[in-house]
Order: C-alpha cells, then sequence, then structure tokens
C-alpha cells in the first residue's frame, strides 16, 4: 500500500485536487492521510487524519504506519500552510518517528530562503528517500540554495486530466458565447492571483475585438474568505465597473470540479494565467488549459518560463497591463495562428497526462521498494465509439471517429476477432455483416469501402485476405463467407497471408498443413547463422508467422512447427528486446537483412502480435521466459517505450495511433485500439 499524506477533497484546496489525481491514476485502493484544518467528511480511501495543530497527530500516526505491514512507502506532498509550526515545521515530528521509505514533492520551492526555512527543508531532506519537484528551476534552487544533493531530487512535471481535443463549439452555444472571443481565468480566487492586471488590459483590447469576454471562474479561496469575505472579488466587480467592462467580464463565483473546468476550457478560446509570484513553482490551472489545447497569455512565473513555449503562449510582465494587451491582442488578431497554438499546446502536453505522470512516479517509488502498474481493465468504450451500423470507422481525429475515409476490411477483420472473444455479438454481427457485404463473387474481400459505403476497387492485398479468414475461423456464423473464399485462400502465396490463415483454418486441416509446410520450407531456405527468418526482412505483424507455426503445431502435433517457431521466436526477440524494453520494429524503413533497423514510426500492431505471439509460446512450452518477455512487450502500451508515454488512453479505451522519433500521434484509430484490445485480452491469460 502507498500511503500519502496530503490535504484531501473534498477541502477545497489545490493540492487536495493533485493528490486526488495522481492517487486514482495509481489505482492503489486506499492509503489517505489527510492534512486537516477543520472537519471534513472523507471517503473510504482516507485511512487517517491529521489536524494540522496538533504535534501528537503527526506521532500518533507515524507509530500507526510503522505496525502496519501493508503500508510500504509514504509520499507526502509539502506545501508550506497545510503543516503546522513554523515553515510548517511540525511534519518533522511526523519524520523523526516513521520508519518506512518516505518520498516527498515540494508543490512550492522558495529561492534565497530564510535562515530557517532553509534549516527545516534541509532536516526534511534528510529523512526521505527522494524529493519529487515540478519544474527544473525548482530542482536547480534545491541544490544550489539549499545544498541538497542533487542524486535526491527528481523531476515530475504536473499532471493533467486527459481529455480529448475539443473546437468548444457546444460549450461556447450552450454559454450563449458563439460569437464571442472567450478568454479564462480559473481557481481559487485572492488577491495574489493579479485577476485586476487582465482586466485592466481588457479595456485596450477590447477597443480592437468588442466582442471579447473574459470569464473569471471558480469561488474565492476559503482561507481567504473565512478571514476577509469577498474583498477581493468585489474590487475586481469595482474595477469592472470603472472601466466600463460590465459587458466583457462575467464572474462565476462557484466551486469547480473536474468536469467543470473541462466544459468551460472547452469554450475558452485564450487562456489567461495573471499569478503574481515569481517564485510559483507549479500551476495546475494552468497545466489544465494546456492540456485542453489552449494558447496562455501568462505572467512570468518561474513554472511558467519552464513550460510556455513561443509555440503555445506569451510571457508578459509582472502588473503591467500594457504588455498583457499587446499579448493578447497579438493571438486573437491572428485566429489560425491561435488555433495552431492551441493544438501546439495539446499536442506537447501529453506527456503530463495523471496516467504518464503515475507512470514516472512508480519508477521513483520502484527505487526503494517492489511496486508495478497496475494492467488496466479491459474497456470496448472506444471500439463501440468507432463502430456504426455498417462497421468499424478507419480513423479518428483524435477521439472523434473520421468518416471522410471510410472503413477498410482489415480493421473489420481484427475487430471481428475481438468482439466474439468478448460475446458481444451486437459488434460482432455488425463486423461479420461487413465482410459479408465486400465479399467478390471469386471468394476474395475488397479492402476499402468509402464513407459512402462504395467498395474502392484496387489491388488486391492477400494479407487482408488472410486475416479475414483468420477472422471467419473464429465463428461458427461466418460459415457461407469462409465456404465462399476457402477456393481463394487455397491459391495465396503471401507468408504473412498464409500464417494469418492457418489461425482459421482449424476445421481445414490439409491446408493447414499445407500452408504451415510453406513457412518451414521458407524459415529453411531463408535462414543462415545470423538471420533465422522466412524473409529477408522484418515488417509490421512479423510476429504472426511463428505465431502460426505454435498453432499448426497444437492442432496438428508435428514437432518440426514447434521446432521452426522456437529458432524463430529467439532470433525476433534478440532483435527487438533491449535492457529489458520491447523495441518494435519501426516503419520507417522495417529492418532489411544485413541492414540496419528502423527504431521509429512505431504502430500498435508489433507490439500487439509480440504480445499475443509470446503468450501463446509460454501457453504451449510452459518456457516463463515467454511469460516474462509477453510482459515487458505489454507494457510498451503503458510507457515503457523511448518517449515514457503512455500510448493506451484509459479515459477513453482508445490508444493512440503510434511513436515518432519525439512525438506521440494524438490521434486513436481503429487498428491501434483493436491492436492493444488484442494485447489486453491475450495478456490478462497469463498475468498472475
Amino acid at each position: 500500500m502507498l500511503v500519502f499524506i496530503s490535504t484531501f477533497v473534498p477541502r477545497e484546496c489545490g493540492i487536495a485536487t493533485f493528490t486526488r489525481d495522481l492517487f486514482d491514476s495509481l489505482n492503489t485502493g486506499k492509503g489517505i492521510v489527510a492534512m486537516s484544518d477543520r472537519k471534513y467528511h472523507y471517503d473510504e480511501r482516507v485511512i487517517g487524519e491529521i489536524k494540522e495543530d496538533k504535534i501528537n497527530d503527526y506521532i500518533k500516526i507515524a507509530q500507526k504506519l510503522n505496525n502496519n505491514d501493508d503500508a510500504k512507502l509514504i509520499h507526502i506532498q509539502h506545501e508550506f500552510g497545510i503543516f503546522g509550526g513554523e515553515y510548517g515545521e511540525y511534519i518533522l515530528h511526523f519524520l523523526n518517528e516513521i520508519k518506512k521509505p518516505v518520498v516527498i514533492t515540494f508543490h512550492t520551492v522558495l529561492p534565497q530562503p530564510e535562515e530557517k526555512r532553509k534549516e527545516i527543508i534541509q532536516k526534511i531532506s534528510q529523512k526521505v528517500k527522494a524529493i519529487i519537484v515540478m519544474n527544473l528551476e525548482s530542482k536547480k534552487i534545491l541544490e544550489e540554495d539549499y545544498n541538497i544533493p542533487k542524486n535526491l531530487i527528481f523531476y515530475i512535471p504536473h499532471g493533467i486530466p486527459s481529455v480529448p481535443l475539443s473546437d468548444g463549439q457546444k460549450e461556447k452555444k450552450e454559454l450563449k458565447l458563439e460569437k464571442n472571443i472567450v478568454l479564462s481565468t480559473y481557481g481559487l480566487i485572492s488577491a495574489g492571483k493579479g485577476i485586476e492586471y487582465f482586466i485592466q488590459a481588457l479595456s485596450e483590447v477590447v477597443k480592437y475585438f468588442p466582442n471579447v469576454k473574459y470569464l473569471i471562474l471558480g469561488e474565492t479561496h476559503p482561507i481567504v474568505k473565512r478571514k476577509e469575505g469577498e474583498k477581493y472579488r468585489n474590487f475586481l466587480k469595482s474595477e469592472v465597473r470603472r472601466l466600463g467592462l460590465q459587458k466583457n467580464v462575467w464572474f462565476y463565483n462557484k466551486y469547480l470540479n473536474t468536469k467543470d473546468i473541462e466544459y468551460f476550457l472547452n469554450a475558452t478560446d485564450l487562456y489567461l494565467s495573471p499569478i503574481l509570484d515569481p517564485k510559483q513553482s507549479a500551476s495546475g490551472t494552468m497545466s489544465f488549459a494546456l492540456g485542453c489545447g489552449k494558447p496562455v497569455v501568462s505572467t512570468s512565473t518561474s513554472y511558467a518560463k519552464n513550460i510556455i513555449k513561443e509555440n503555445k503562449g506569451i510571457l508578459v510582465g509582472f502588473r503591467n497591463p500594457e504588455e498583457i494587451s499587446k499579448a493578447i491582442i497579438e493571438i486573437i488578431s491572428n485566429p489560425q495562428k491561435m488555433k495552431q497554438m492551441g493544438l501546439n499546446a495539446y499536442v506537447e502536453s501529453r506527456f503530463m497526462t495523471w496516467d504518464n505522470i503515475a507512470l514516472k512516479h512508480l519508477r521513483v517509488y520502484k527505487k526503494y521498494i517492489n511496486i508495478s502498474l497496475k494492467c488496466p481493465k479491459l474497456k470496448l468504450d472506444h471500439l463501440k465509439r468507432l463502430t456504426d451500423d455498417y462497421g468499424i470507422i478507419q480513423f479518428a481525429n483524435n477521439t472523434v471517429p473520421d468518416i471522410s475515409h471510410g472503413y477498410s476490411m482489415d480493421d473489420n477483420a481484427r475487430a471481428l476477432i475481438v468482439a466474439v472473444n468478448e460475446a458481444e455479438d451486437n459488434l460482432a454481427n455488425i463486423y461479420l455483416n461487413f465482410i459479408r457485404k465486400n465479399q467478390k463473387e471469386d471468394g476474395s474481400f475488397y479492402n476499402y469501402v468509402n464513407k459512402d459505403r462504395i467498395v474502392e476497387n484496387g489491388e488486391i492485398a492477400e494479407d487482408v485476405q488472410g486475416r479475414v479468414f483468420w477472422a471467419l475461423g473464429k465463428t461458427s456464423k461466418g460459415k457461407d463467407i469462409f465456404d465462399k473464399a476457402l477456393p481463394y485462400i487455397k491459391n495465396i502465396q503471401s507468408p504473412r497471408a498464409k500464417a494469418f490463415a492457418i489461425m482459421g483454418l482449424k476445421e481445414e486441416k490439409e491446408l493447414m498443413k499445407k500452408f504451415a509446410d510453406d513457412l518451414v520450407d521458407l524459415f529453411v531456405k531463408g535462414k543462415n547463422k545470423k538471420w533465422n527468418w522466412f524473409e529477408d526482412c522484418l515488417t509490421y505483424s512479423s510476429s504472426r508467422i511463428p505465431e502460426a507455426l505454435l498453432f499448426a503445431y497444437s492442432n496438428l502435433n508435428e514437432k518440426k512447427y514447434l521446432d521452426v517457431a522456437q529458432k524463430s521466436i529467439d532470433f525476433l526477440v534478440s532483435k527487438t528486446f533491449s535492457k529489458n524494453e520491447y523495441i518494435p520494429i519501426g516503419q520507417n524503413g522495417w529492418f532489411l537483412k544485413n541492414k540496419r533497423r528502423a527504431l521509429f514510426d512505431q504502430q500498435p500492431e508489433d507490439p500487439s502480435s509480440m504480445v499475443e505471439l509470446l503468450v501463446y509460446a509460454y501457453e504451449i512450452t510452459k518456457k516463463e521466459e515467454y511469460r516474462k518477455k509477453a510482459i515487458i512487450a505489454f507494457e510498451w502500451f503503458l510507457g515503457k517505450n523511448h518517449l515514457g508515454q503512455v500510448v493506451y488512453d484509459d479515459s477513453t479505451g482508445g490508444c493512440y495511433d503510434g511513436l515518432g522519433k519525439n512525438s506521440l500521434n494524438i490521434n486513436q484509430g481503429a487498428e491501434s485500439t483493436i491492436c492493444y484490445l488484442m494485447a489486453r485480452i491475450a495478456i490478462g491469460r497469463v498475468l498472475s
């Protein structure tokens, strides 16, 4: 069990929200020790409570955790103001008592600290295994101003929810803002936010863009409200009246949950971050805005300088309405540029989604305890989203089905395999009917059908024919299609097509044997001391060929199929696994015999087929090495890849379309999503 010590929901506090999002992404169940300034009604995730001003609470909780064998590691979310004592020094009472490994995240790191603050931070650092910061500048400050060893400090950025990229038209229409250029700022309102300077800047902006609407979203910070009521909000409203901006500024005085924030950000054209503290180390609000694909105008805080580059927004000076208005006008006067900046913000923030941030935290935790990411539950949500009454749509624009390119036979065959496996009869019938409708008179299949559901004549791809045959072999409902296709399938020549077909030929043993013998002959002819393979190149789905031989072995019991399968598996593994990581063959050049292999443009189809091959090899041979390698290959989807980014999107049930050298393809099309599902189904058979 991981134990977090932090403020926690329902307390209205940025750290509480951060902790909830990170904790839930780690999927650990219970384990929150809540820091409380008053009574809150916590849910079952909270296992203990510390009243911030009670020293004895810190000591008792430490003793309780020491005696709890399930508590493996403690992660403290540190912010000045949530722990008692001068500069939050009461947390030292906990650290002096706890015997378990402790990791701490410093949400604020102040440069040139007073001697007492420096002393407390140094004492904390001596009691923990690791320190996490959200800003590279914070790392530098801890090293230089606090003399903390650099090997103790890890940089992990602030997390963001994974949300689809939206054009915001639906939200704008519902808010009656479809004719407005929408600017917004959100968060718990207090004087340090600097909103007045952005309101003052607006008086210049509206001269050129009278349809600008500035949304100031969120309630007053609870602590501020208890001390001074709505003094700051009333001041902001008086500024709006003084400047005659009543039609251009809208206050929404309510606490915003994550869905509310996403809704308003979707309606936003340009996000404004007016913070007055140049030392601000992290900003969840700005991070979320970027994650929703919004360009940003921000004051030049430490965090903003770390995350806002010129292709995503503009940094401005503090308390400088003239500079702020110029930046806003520069962006909104060029709608195409504003749209591109938003797209850049979205694409370049994918590494910050909570799934990715959880993964980065796990890598830190694993240095001190044995822990691993839990396998996501199987979700068919995106598969269903991509499927209409005719078939599965080939492409998606981000997560939205893009019908403009129509349907492919390949995808519907794959989808049929998944639907049959999961007993999704309605889906299976849709995919099967697609195959039936698009079978030619000679038994072969059209590969592409356009958005108007008209077949596109093109060169017949044998691999497609083989894959359809494989899918048909999974269901008795397609016997009429199978029988009609059989004469055509008998004459295919492609090794990969034969491999696909073998796995659909369980009831046609004679043809299965012929194709398996053909593959063995190809292996014998093609292999040498350095190249144990069937062809002179490794391309897509290479794993399917030895998988087909394993299938033939399990059905025909001829040992030569097993021997060749194992030799080719060992060769393929030697070329695709390195240092406990699976590295798919890149589509940007493939891997030709006696040439260098391509590393990039990695597609989900490759790790998917490798997972299925190794799982099947383990089930037949019981060799533990195959099971371990299957898990490693599956982890490619969960972030164990050269970008260190999660490729499966658990929020949608979809899978991103691939990894380039430096970035993720943010679209979630049919092939990638189905390939992930096939891998997930397979790996589920061998996970303990």
